[in-house]
């Protein structure tokens, strides 16, 4: 048996227990304005990450418009902040 810091012994413990995807999920609910900045999350209803999917609720046309055109950048800036690929598309609605 090898011997792990605290930090790694968590992290194991996290991948086997299958806790990651929703610890995931909640993080990104909880620092979407961190991720996205305030105008946006002002008008974010909710988001929802299921699977590598990130499922945006506003009900701001001009908000929806914005983020169907900003996909791409929003994937790449969201898998920044995490620093893995955590999310691969994203459903605006």
């Amino acid at each position: 048996m090898g011997s792990y810091s605290i930090g790694e012994a968590i992290n194991l413990l996290i991948e086997r227990s299958h806790w990651k995807p929703k610890m995931l999920a909640l993080r990104m609910s909880q620092e979407w304005e961190a991720i996205t900045g305030k105008a946006i999350a002002k008008y974010t209803r909710s988001v929802k990450l299921e699977g590598k999917t990130l499922h945006i609720y506003t009900d701001v046309a001009a908000l929806k418009q914005e983020l169907q055109y900003g996909k791409e950048q929003l994937i790449v800036r969201i898998n920044e902040y995490f620093n893995e690929r955590v999310v691969d598309s994203i459903v605006v609605r």
